[in-house]
Protein backbone atom coordinates (compact mmCIF):
# COMPACT_ATOMS: atom_id res chain seq x y z
CA UNK A 1 0.00 0.00 0.00
CA UNK A 2 1.56 3.27 -0.68
CA UNK A 3 1.96 6.13 1.51
CA UNK A 4 0.35 9.78 2.21
CA UNK A 5 2.96 12.00 1.94
CA UNK A 6 2.58 15.64 2.96
CA UNK A 7 4.89 18.47 2.50
CA UNK A 8 4.36 22.10 0.98
CA UNK A 9 6.99 24.47 -0.17
CA UNK A 10 6.10 26.74 2.11
CA UNK A 11 7.98 24.95 4.45
CA UNK A 12 11.53 25.49 3.10
CA UNK A 13 10.82 29.45 3.94
CA UNK A 14 11.60 29.33 7.28
CA UNK A 15 14.75 30.31 7.86
CA UNK A 16 16.45 31.46 11.57
CA UNK A 17 19.87 32.55 10.35
CA UNK A 18 22.92 31.21 8.69
CA UNK A 19 24.70 29.37 11.74
CA UNK A 20 21.35 27.66 12.47
CA UNK A 21 20.52 23.87 12.66
CA UNK A 22 17.19 24.22 11.99
CA UNK A 23 17.24 24.27 7.99
CA UNK A 24 15.66 23.92 4.49
CA UNK A 25 18.05 21.22 3.81
CA UNK A 26 16.79 18.93 5.86
CA UNK A 27 13.76 18.36 3.68
CA UNK A 28 15.97 18.21 0.72
CA UNK A 29 17.85 15.33 2.38
CA UNK A 30 15.15 13.56 2.83
CA UNK A 31 13.29 13.59 -0.62
CA UNK A 32 16.34 12.80 -2.03
CA UNK A 33 17.09 9.51 -0.38
CA UNK A 34 13.19 8.82 -0.90
CA UNK A 35 14.32 9.53 -4.82
CA UNK A 36 17.45 7.43 -4.64
CA UNK A 37 16.24 4.47 -3.03
CA UNK A 38 13.36 4.18 -5.50
CA UNK A 39 10.62 4.80 -2.73
CA UNK A 40 9.41 7.88 -4.14
CA UNK A 41 7.35 5.35 -6.30
CA UNK A 42 5.28 4.01 -3.37
CA UNK A 43 4.31 7.97 -2.08
CA UNK A 44 0.78 9.82 -2.54
CA UNK A 45 2.24 13.94 -2.79
CA UNK A 46 -0.13 16.04 -0.88
CA UNK A 47 -0.02 19.98 -0.13
CA UNK A 48 -0.21 20.68 3.66
CA UNK A 49 -3.32 22.75 4.60
CA UNK A 50 -3.05 26.24 6.44
CA UNK A 51 -4.17 25.61 9.98
CA UNK A 52 -6.36 27.86 10.88
CA UNK A 53 -7.14 29.71 14.09
CA UNK A 54 -9.63 27.26 15.44
CA UNK A 55 -7.76 24.40 15.46
CA UNK A 56 -4.36 26.20 16.84
CA UNK A 57 -6.86 27.40 19.49
CA UNK A 58 -7.68 23.98 20.66
CA UNK A 59 -3.87 23.19 22.06
CA UNK A 60 -2.61 27.00 22.30
CA UNK A 61 -3.75 29.82 24.05
CA UNK A 62 -5.20 32.70 22.34
CA UNK A 63 -2.90 35.05 23.63
CA UNK A 64 0.09 33.47 22.48
CA UNK A 65 -1.11 32.53 19.16
CA UNK A 66 -2.30 36.03 18.18
CA UNK A 67 1.53 37.41 19.66
CA UNK A 68 3.13 34.93 17.08
CA UNK A 69 0.44 35.76 14.15
CA UNK A 70 1.18 39.86 15.11
CA UNK A 71 4.80 39.42 15.76
CA UNK A 72 5.61 37.73 12.00
CA UNK A 73 7.96 39.61 10.25
CA UNK A 74 7.08 40.70 7.35
CA UNK A 75 10.86 41.96 5.78
CA UNK A 76 12.73 39.28 4.43
CA UNK A 77 15.82 40.46 5.82
CA UNK A 78 14.60 40.30 9.96
CA UNK A 79 14.11 38.41 12.26
CA UNK A 80 12.10 38.26 15.41
CA UNK A 81 13.35 36.14 18.31
CA UNK A 82 10.76 34.51 20.68
CA UNK A 83 12.96 32.16 22.21
CA UNK A 84 16.76 32.22 22.67
CA UNK A 85 17.08 29.56 20.02
CA UNK A 86 13.87 29.90 18.40
CA UNK A 87 13.00 32.94 15.50
CA UNK A 88 11.00 34.15 12.98
CA UNK A 89 11.42 35.03 9.68
CA UNK A 90 8.42 36.56 6.91
CA UNK A 91 8.20 32.84 5.99
CA UNK A 92 8.14 31.15 9.61
CA UNK A 93 4.26 32.06 10.19
CA UNK A 94 3.16 30.27 7.15
CA UNK A 95 5.55 27.15 7.03
CA UNK A 96 3.95 26.85 11.06
CA UNK A 97 0.52 27.18 9.92
CA UNK A 98 1.66 24.13 7.09
CA UNK A 99 3.10 22.08 9.38
CA UNK A 100 0.11 21.40 12.02
CA UNK A 101 -2.24 21.97 8.99
CA UNK A 102 -0.15 18.54 7.52
CA UNK A 103 -0.68 16.76 10.72
CA UNK A 104 -4.16 17.27 10.42
CA UNK A 105 -4.43 16.55 6.62
CA UNK A 106 -2.92 12.71 7.57
CA UNK A 107 -5.21 12.21 10.07
CA UNK A 108 -8.41 12.83 7.91
CA UNK A 109 -6.59 10.74 4.74
CA UNK A 110 -6.43 7.62 7.66
CA UNK A 111 -9.49 8.06 9.08
CA UNK A 112 -11.48 7.84 6.06
CA UNK A 113 -9.23 4.93 4.70
CA UNK A 114 -7.30 6.45 1.68
CA UNK A 115 -4.77 5.35 2.89
CA UNK A 116 -3.40 3.25 6.21
CA UNK A 117 -0.50 5.96 6.99
CA UNK A 118 0.77 9.25 6.75
CA UNK A 119 4.31 10.79 6.71
CA UNK A 120 4.48 14.74 7.02
CA UNK A 121 7.86 16.08 6.05
CA UNK A 122 7.33 19.42 7.65
CA UNK A 123 9.25 22.10 9.48
CA UNK A 124 9.32 23.89 12.23
CA UNK A 125 8.65 20.85 14.61
CA UNK A 126 6.75 21.20 16.89
CA UNK A 127 7.32 19.16 20.03
CA UNK A 128 8.66 21.75 22.33
CA UNK A 129 5.96 24.34 21.87
CA UNK A 130 3.75 24.55 25.05
CA UNK A 131 0.27 25.70 25.60
CA UNK A 132 1.62 29.41 25.86
CA UNK A 133 5.21 29.47 24.58
CA UNK A 134 7.54 28.64 21.85
CA UNK A 135 10.99 26.78 22.65
CA UNK A 136 13.32 24.05 20.78
CA UNK A 137 12.88 25.78 17.30
CA UNK A 138 9.04 25.67 17.46
CA UNK A 139 5.83 27.35 17.11
CA UNK A 140 2.88 25.22 16.80
CA UNK A 141 2.64 22.14 18.80
CA UNK A 142 2.39 19.88 14.87
CA UNK A 143 1.48 16.64 16.65
CA UNK A 144 -0.69 17.72 19.20
CA UNK A 145 -2.79 20.60 16.91
CA UNK A 146 -3.34 17.10 14.75
CA UNK A 147 -4.39 14.78 17.78
CA UNK A 148 -7.50 17.59 18.99
CA UNK A 149 -8.34 17.51 15.34
CA UNK A 150 -8.64 13.76 15.45
CA UNK A 151 -10.56 14.43 18.92
CA UNK A 152 -12.83 16.91 18.05
CA UNK A 153 -13.51 15.83 14.37
CA UNK A 154 -13.45 12.09 14.00
CA UNK A 155 -15.09 11.55 17.65
CA UNK A 156 -12.01 9.08 18.52
CA UNK A 157 -11.68 7.92 21.90
CA UNK A 158 -8.29 6.92 22.30
CA UNK A 159 -5.08 8.26 20.70
CA UNK A 160 -1.59 7.45 21.42
CA UNK A 161 1.19 9.90 20.65
CA UNK A 162 4.96 8.32 20.40
CA UNK A 163 7.75 10.67 20.63
CA UNK A 164 11.15 8.98 19.84
CA UNK A 165 12.94 11.98 19.42
CA UNK A 166 16.21 12.84 21.47
CA UNK A 167 14.43 15.01 23.31
CA UNK A 168 11.91 14.94 25.67
CA UNK A 169 8.34 16.31 24.04
CA UNK A 170 7.67 18.61 27.17
CA UNK A 171 5.03 20.48 24.72
CA UNK A 172 3.24 17.76 23.97
CA UNK A 173 3.21 16.27 28.01
CA UNK A 174 1.94 20.01 28.75
CA UNK A 175 -1.12 19.93 26.38
CA UNK A 176 -1.73 16.85 27.25
CA UNK A 177 -0.97 15.81 31.03
CA UNK A 178 -4.09 14.26 32.64
CA UNK A 179 -6.16 13.97 29.75
CA UNK A 180 -7.06 10.32 29.78
CA UNK A 181 -8.17 9.93 25.73
CA UNK A 182 -4.69 10.53 24.93
CA UNK A 183 -1.66 8.26 25.72
CA UNK A 184 1.85 9.99 25.52
CA UNK A 185 4.87 8.02 25.57
CA UNK A 186 7.92 9.89 24.82
CA UNK A 187 11.65 8.79 25.15
CA UNK A 188 14.59 11.13 25.38
CA UNK A 189 17.97 11.53 26.93
CA UNK A 190 18.65 12.54 30.20
CA UNK A 191 20.13 14.66 31.69
CA UNK A 192 18.97 17.12 28.56
CA UNK A 193 17.52 20.00 26.76
CA UNK A 194 14.53 20.85 27.75
CA UNK A 195 15.58 19.71 31.20
CA UNK A 196 12.00 18.27 31.83
CA UNK A 197 10.24 14.46 32.01
CA UNK A 198 11.88 12.48 34.39
CA UNK A 199 9.61 13.24 37.23
CA UNK A 200 6.30 13.43 35.47
CA UNK A 201 3.38 12.05 37.75
CA UNK A 202 0.10 12.52 35.01
CA UNK A 203 -1.10 8.69 34.95
CA UNK A 204 -1.33 9.00 30.83
CA UNK A 205 2.48 9.82 30.66
CA UNK A 206 4.56 7.19 29.92
CA UNK A 207 7.97 8.78 29.81
CA UNK A 208 11.27 6.72 29.45
CA UNK A 209 14.21 9.06 30.18
CA UNK A 210 17.83 7.41 29.26
CA UNK A 211 21.21 8.03 29.95
CA UNK A 212 23.82 9.52 27.02
CA UNK A 213 25.16 6.90 25.02
CA UNK A 214 21.94 4.53 25.19
CA UNK A 215 22.35 2.49 21.55
CA UNK A 216 20.49 0.13 19.82
CA UNK A 217 20.21 -3.00 22.54
CA UNK A 218 19.20 -0.72 25.02
CA UNK A 219 16.94 1.49 23.87
CA UNK A 220 15.18 -1.53 22.43
CA UNK A 221 14.78 -3.45 25.58
CA UNK A 222 13.52 -0.11 27.44
CA UNK A 223 11.36 0.40 25.11
CA UNK A 224 10.09 -3.28 25.33
CA UNK A 225 9.42 -2.97 28.80
CA UNK A 226 8.24 0.56 29.40
CA UNK A 227 5.75 1.43 26.24
CA UNK A 228 4.55 -1.72 24.31
CA UNK A 229 2.88 -2.99 27.29
CA UNK A 230 1.35 0.16 27.77
CA UNK A 231 0.27 0.75 24.44
CA UNK A 232 -1.19 -2.30 23.93
CA UNK A 233 -3.25 -2.34 26.95
CA UNK A 234 -4.45 1.29 25.91
CA UNK A 235 -5.58 0.05 22.57
CA UNK A 236 -5.35 3.24 21.14
CA UNK A 237 -7.86 3.85 18.04
CA UNK A 238 -5.24 5.93 16.18
CA UNK A 239 -0.95 6.04 16.65
CA UNK A 240 0.45 9.21 16.07
CA UNK A 241 4.29 9.52 16.21
CA UNK A 242 6.69 12.55 16.88
CA UNK A 243 9.46 11.01 14.53
CA UNK A 244 12.99 12.76 15.82
CA UNK A 245 15.94 11.46 14.29
CA UNK A 246 18.27 13.40 16.12
CA UNK A 247 19.34 10.50 18.36
CA UNK A 248 21.49 8.84 15.35
CA UNK A 249 25.10 8.21 16.17
CA UNK A 250 26.17 10.66 13.69
CA UNK A 251 23.97 13.49 15.02
CA UNK A 252 26.12 15.90 17.19
CA UNK A 253 22.75 17.56 18.71
CA UNK A 254 22.86 14.54 21.48
CA UNK A 255 24.47 11.71 22.91
CA UNK A 256 22.31 8.49 21.81
CA UNK A 257 23.89 5.73 19.59
CA UNK A 258 20.90 5.19 17.19
CA UNK A 259 21.19 3.69 14.00
CA UNK A 260 18.64 2.87 10.67
CA UNK A 261 18.06 -0.62 12.40
CA UNK A 262 16.67 0.51 15.38
CA UNK A 263 14.76 3.17 14.13
CA UNK A 264 13.13 0.62 11.58
CA UNK A 265 12.80 -1.25 14.81
CA UNK A 266 10.68 0.84 17.19
CA UNK A 267 8.11 1.87 13.73
CA UNK A 268 7.72 -1.52 13.03
CA UNK A 269 6.48 -2.44 16.88
CA UNK A 270 4.13 1.26 16.23
CA UNK A 271 3.09 -0.55 12.99
CA UNK A 272 1.99 -4.03 14.72
CA UNK A 273 0.49 -2.09 17.09
CA UNK A 274 -1.41 -0.22 14.37
CA UNK A 275 -2.54 -2.97 13.09
CA UNK A 276 -3.73 -4.86 15.97
CA UNK A 277 -5.82 -1.82 17.23
CA UNK A 278 -6.10 1.17 14.69
CA UNK A 279 -7.01 -0.53 11.20
CA UNK A 280 -3.16 0.15 10.56
CA UNK A 281 -3.91 3.96 11.09
CA UNK A 282 -0.83 6.01 11.73
CA UNK A 283 0.48 9.17 11.14
CA UNK A 284 4.11 10.43 11.42
CA UNK A 285 4.90 13.94 11.46
CA UNK A 286 8.85 14.99 11.49
CA UNK A 287 10.58 16.65 14.51
CA UNK A 288 14.51 16.80 14.79
CA UNK A 289 17.39 14.87 13.00
CA UNK A 290 20.08 16.76 11.48
CA UNK A 291 23.03 15.14 10.25
CA UNK A 292 21.68 15.09 6.48
CA UNK A 293 22.61 11.83 5.16
CA UNK A 294 21.23 10.26 8.75
CA UNK A 295 18.12 11.96 8.27
CA UNK A 296 17.55 11.48 4.88
CA UNK A 297 18.66 7.09 5.82
CA UNK A 298 16.78 7.06 8.73
CA UNK A 299 13.19 8.50 7.29
CA UNK A 300 13.77 6.13 4.34
CA UNK A 301 13.46 3.62 6.55
CA UNK A 302 11.02 4.70 8.83
CA UNK A 303 8.83 5.02 5.86
CA UNK A 304 9.55 1.60 4.36
CA UNK A 305 8.21 -0.14 8.12
CA UNK A 306 5.21 2.30 7.72
CA UNK A 307 4.63 0.85 4.05
CA UNK A 308 5.25 -2.94 5.00
CA UNK A 309 2.56 -5.21 5.36
CA UNK A 310 1.93 -6.12 8.84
Amino acid sequence: MNLAFISHPDCLEHRMGAHHVEVPERLHAITDRLIASGMEMLLTHYDAPMAEREALLRVHDADYVEMLFSNAPHASDVLTWVDGDTAMNAGTLNAARRAAGAAMLGIDLVMTDKHHAAFCAVRPPGHHAERHQAMGFCFFNNVAVGAAHALAQHGLQRIAIVDFDVHHGNGTEDIFAGDERVLFCSSFQHPFYPGSGADSQAPNVANLPLPARTDGNAYRAAVEQTWLPRLDAFQPELILISAGFDGHVEDDMAHFMLREPDYAWVTRELHDLAARHAQERVVSVLEGGYALSALGRSVSTHIDELIGQV
